[in-house]
């Protein structure tokens, strides 16, 4: 009767460590993919997010003239007929910094680019 105690002991002390160490489908397995798998989620909403961000401005490029005009003036310097575009260069902002450099950093200068037609 002690030897079959002791037998039973084993085999379930056996089975306990392959639960916990061996095979697929371990313990230590299933909290590694537990792990991996809430990462991949994380990414997932991280995708979906900037999918979303990059959708919405496909859209405003494809459908808001606003936009174009705003990227045509922001990027390209461009401007609308009729209209001036100054530009003001950092001057020498010293003392004694000579009253030239700040006169033409506040003349700026025009552009002849234009937006539309």
């Amino acid at each position: 009767m002690r030897v079959r105690y002791v037998v039973g002991i084993l085999l379930l002390a056996g089975a306990a460590y392959f639960a916990v160490f061996g095979g697929e489908y371990s313990l230590v397995e299933v909290g590694r993919v537990k792990r991996e798998l809430a990462l991949e989620q994380e990414r997932l909403v991280q995708a979906r997010a900037e999918l979303a961000r990059l959708q919405a401005r496909v859209d405003s490029l494809q459908n808001d003239s606003a936009t174009i005009v705003r990227i045509a003036r922001e990027r390209w310097g461009m401007i609308a007929p009729g209209e001036r575009l100054y530009r003001f260069e950092e001057g020498d902002t010293s003392v004694n910094g000579s009253s030239n450099e700040r006169e033409r950093a506040r003349a700026g200068t025009s552009r002849d680019s234009t937006i539309g037609p």
